[in-house]
């Protein structure tokens, strides 16, 4: 109970002064540090124990020093509350993590639609960024938050960074749910284990042992949901055939394009949703610049008719054949060329003529189709008392440079190409400059590549994960190494990376209890077979490697052993005479020599 903990002090430092709560896995409680003169505050976790039986007690203890790792790595991120220790005390375990002055995300949420602090567009979108930012990287150390909610979001009462004080950050906490990984097994979550605050939040496959990454992400925009419309997530009307949440109605005014971003997030079947953080963020961060390149393309559209740039298909905002959204992006970004591109030709002093100005735009094009030659000549008929001589000169330079490059990086894409070296093909081609001539020549073997690439990737993750399954993470590991930076799947790969990586060490530890335990009872056969599955690049390796001598000499000594009373069994079936070479061996008693445990 609480109040025999109250006032205790842990490790001879941490004095409990208050209780946080309870949660399905622990305690919580703040302490001060008695070793420092201004007794800081920090938070204590005691985490949940339901046995006293050792080998409960010893799986329960390796799997602790694991999640400590976890959170040692997590709490370098500057939203997440640093690790400061963590120890076991009369068969109790207890992290200790910094404390967060502040108030939690609840106390800035609307209560209902009437109170008049519903969060604007632009807040809930800036919100959902800054913490998708903290999952991103939640996410790369191979682990699932499980419990995002508002009272696990707290805003700092001031940032100590420099010129960010006044932000006043979102800090994510409560890491005490993180998914355990039990070499991909995963066990159900009752109902009454889940505390009332968390319900709501949490997704419908996280009840039957399905969590995913995207299980953090529908959690998340149940808070954005909330702070538009003033309900909690349990207000909220549910298809009955889809079992799909209704959220938008006529009093919650939001954009389409950030209304569909929010019901991405939470639908029902995760295979729907968002794959990863780094989708969602994707698509955010484009809200934030949507109006202005599309406000540069109308201003200047009667001055820069060719907006419809040749060659390319841009389709009308209106026609529903693209999201308004992504169509002003494409082309916003073509005005934008084009202005810079016209920006070489301004003048200096006062206006050329026409025909010289034409002359310039002419060579350009011819320049940009292919036809360097026809280009040149085109800019060097400009006569020299042309205000834009000087500049026309130097862009026949600009261009001779740049044309030998493109030649150059094309040829060693395409070299690359025909070797099958898919990455250097993307390198090379990143390299071309913007020259349509070129860049059309490059595209076509960049999509090519690209389509490998992705060829590549599937077959190297379907055998990742076939390795995977057979809980061989060393060679699931090694397959996830060879996909190329360039695979769209480089946000997945990355996860399962941080993933395998944690569960060969923690399936490397398992080993390595399991062959203590085989000592333990003398068989050091097995115990010697466990400690050679520890994989060398392993935190236990060098210590399995010690156990392995020590134990493969034991095994030597066992066996020794083992044949000579083999000999005296068979020794009381010869006659007399012939056992006096087996009596001179019988002397030696190898178990008083070397102790076998």
């Amino acid at each position: 109970m609480t109040y025999h903990i109250i006032g205790k002090l842990l490790q001879g430092r941490y004095q409990i002064v208050q209780s946080l709560g309870a949660g399905a896995f622990g305690q919580t409680y703040i302490a001060v540090d008695v070793d420092y003169p201004e007794n800081p505050k920090c938070v204590v976790k005691q985490i949940k124990v339901s046995s006293s039986e050792s080998g409960y007690l010893d799986m329960l203890r390796l799997l602790f020093v694991t999640e400590a790792q976890t959170l040692k790595l997590l709490g370098s991120h500057e939203q997440i509350p640093e690790f400061i220790a963590c120890f076991e005390e009369d068969e109790r375990f207890y992290l200790v993590q910094e404390y967060i002055e502040g108030h939690t995300l609840t106390a800035e949420l609307p209560i209902d639609q009437q109170c008049g602090c519903l969060w604007t567009e632009r807040e809930v979108v800036e919100f959902l960024i800054d913490v998708l930012g903290i999952l991103e990287f939640v996410h790369s150390q191979g682990v699932i938050h499980c419990d995002i909610k508002p009272e696990n979001l707290i805003r700092r009462s001031s940032d100590a960074s420099g010129k960010g004080k006044a932000l006043r950050k979102l800090v994510m906490i409560d890491y005490g749910s993180i998914q355990s990984i039990d070499f991909g097994i995963c066990a159900e979550l009752c109902i009454d284990r889940i505390p009332v605050t968390s319900l709501g939040y949490i997704p419908p496959e996280q009840f039957i042992g399905q969590t995913q990454p995207n299980s953090d992400i529908y959690a998340l925009g149940m808070i954005a949901i909330q702070a538009l419309t003033g309900l909690e997530p349990l207000q909220l009307k549910v298809d009955p055939n889809t079992n799909e949440i209704f959220w938008r109605s006529q009093n919650t005014p939001v954009n389409d394009y950030l209304a569909a971003v929010l019901s991405q997030m939470i639908r029902y079947n995760y295979q729907d949703r968002f794959q990863s953080v780094g989708e969602v963020l994707r698509v955010l961060k484009q809200i934030i610049w949507e109006t202005q390149p599309s406000q540069i393309l109308e201003e200047d559209s009667e001055f820069f008719p060719e907006a419809a740039i040749e060659g390319e298909n841009y389709q009308n905002p209106t026609s529903g054949k693209l999201s308004p959204l992504l169509t002003g992006i494409k082309v916003g970004l073509a005005a934008n060329s084009l202005l810079m591109g016209f920006g070489i030709y301004s003048l200096v002093n006062t206006s050329p003529a026409y025909s010289e100005t034409d002359t310039l735009s002419k060579a350009t094009k011819e320049y940009q189709a292919g036809d360097l030659q026809e280009a040149i000549a085109l800019a060097k008929s400009i006569p020299s008392h042309s205000n834009i001589y000087p500049e026309a000169q130097a862009t026949i330079e600009e261009w001779q440079g740049q044309w030998q490059v493109a030649a150059q990086q094309y040829e060693i894409a395409q070299t690359a190409f025909n070797e099958s070296r898919w990455s250097d093909v993307l390198h090379a081609a990143a390299k071309v400059p913007n020259i349509s001539y070129w860049q059309s020549k490059t595209n076509k073997l960049v999509q090519k590549a690209y389509v490998n690439i992705e060829a590549q990737t599937q077959d190297l993750l379907a055998k990742a994960y076939e390795r995977a399954s057979e809980k061989d993470f060393s060679a699931a590991l090694q397959y996830l190494r060879q996909i190329p930076q360039e695979s769209h799947a480089g946000a997945l790969v990355q996860d399962k990376l941080a993933e395998y990586n944690r569960k060969r060490q923690i399936r490397a530890a398992y080993f390595l209890q399991k062959a203590y335990k085989q000592a333990s009872i003398s068989d050091f056969d097995r115990a010697v077979k466990l400690l050679k599955n520890i994989p060398q690049d392993t935190l236990v390796y060098a210590q399995a490697q010690v156990k392995l001598n020590e134990y493969t000499q034991k095994q030597r000594v066992l066996t020794d052993y083992q044949k000579i009373a083999y000999a005296k069994r068979i020794n009381s079936f010869i006659p007399k005479k012939s056992v006096t070479k087996l009596e001179s061996f019988q002397g030696v008693n190898y178990l008083q020599e070397v102790n076998i445990r």
